[in-house]
């Protein structure tokens, strides 16, 4: 059977996109943490558009989750059509006094777990000729980030294998798509241990900055894939963004954005 893989499927982001591919009837396998959400969010979403919902739930921090999720896919019997890499954390503060299994924890979660994936289930696609790929990055991706220094390393680190690997699919007719929301209304500043002052001084407070709705990304996402996009960036500000960026030499951004950093939190 195929069906569409993706993970971080449970929240945000993921979820939303999850619920627009199930309005467009097709089969998932959703991949998050929690088990019982993934149970309810299948079940509710099978009944609802008639499509078939399985799950596994999943941490992909651990080094050995996404080896253990293809094999349960070949255990399965399932034809992956379309790998959607969504998982992702941040972090913030000053590198030197965040705690070094969490950076390293993420690391795995936002590189090595998309990057396995990735090798995991492209040799397929590239046997049948046919498949997509999407890997999710961020606005984080264009530039380095003071205060934010692992996080957008991670999603730079993203951007790059993307747009690489894109390159070595095009003679197998696989379809890869780098897609880059900015700035969302969901749990990742909670998550991050940025729901605080340090939001403010990273300028992704919520309730002062420029956001969009999962549900907004969502359809930008799957607008860029309609259009068999290789790279697309969600948010016209966000857009306009990402072009003034790479006009602005790095070193003065992380200079200035580290100032502004320390004067927000008056370090």
């Amino acid at each position: 059977m195929k069906v569409t893989l993706i993970t971080g499927a449970s929240g945000g982001i993921g979820e939303a996109i999850v619920n627009r591919l199930a309005e467009r009837k097709q089969n998932l396998l959703l991949i998050a943490r929690n088990a019982e959400k993934l149970e309810k969010q299948g079940r509710e979403l099978a009944e609802k558009f008639g499509i078939q919902v399985q799950f596994i739930a999943a941490d992909l921090a651990d080094p050995e989750t996404a080896e253990r999720i293809f094999k349960e896919t070949q255990n399965r019997g399932l034809e992956i059509d379309m790998l959607i890499n969504n998982a992702g954390i941040g972090s913030g503060g000053e590198f030197s006094s965040l705690s070094l299994k969490s950076e390293l924890s993420l690391l795995q979660l936002n590189v090595s777990s998309l990057v396995a994936l990735t090798h995991l289930f492209l040799p397929q696609m590239q046997n049948r000729k046919s498949g997509t790929i999407i890997n999710i990055a961020s606005m984080a991706s264009f530039i380095p980030i003071p205060y934010m220094a692992t996080y957008a390393a991670s999603k730079m680190f993203v951007r790059s294998f993307t747009q690489a690997v894109t390159q070595e699919c095009k003679p197998y007719n696989v379809h890869m798509l780098l897609f880059c929301p900015g700035l969302t209304k969901t749990n990742f500043n909670s998550a991050a241990g940025i729901d605080n002052e340090k939001g403010g001084g990273l300028s992704s407070d919520y309730s002062n900055s420029p956001t969009q709705t999962p549900e907004e990304v969502a359809d930008e996402l799957l607008q860029a894939l309609d259009k068999k996009r290789s790279f697309a960036v969600s948010g016209r500000m966000n857009r306009f963004g990402s072009r003034l960026l790479a006009l602005i030499p790095n070193s003065f951004i992380t200079r200035n954005f580290a100032k502004l950093y320390r004067k927000r939190l008056k370090m």
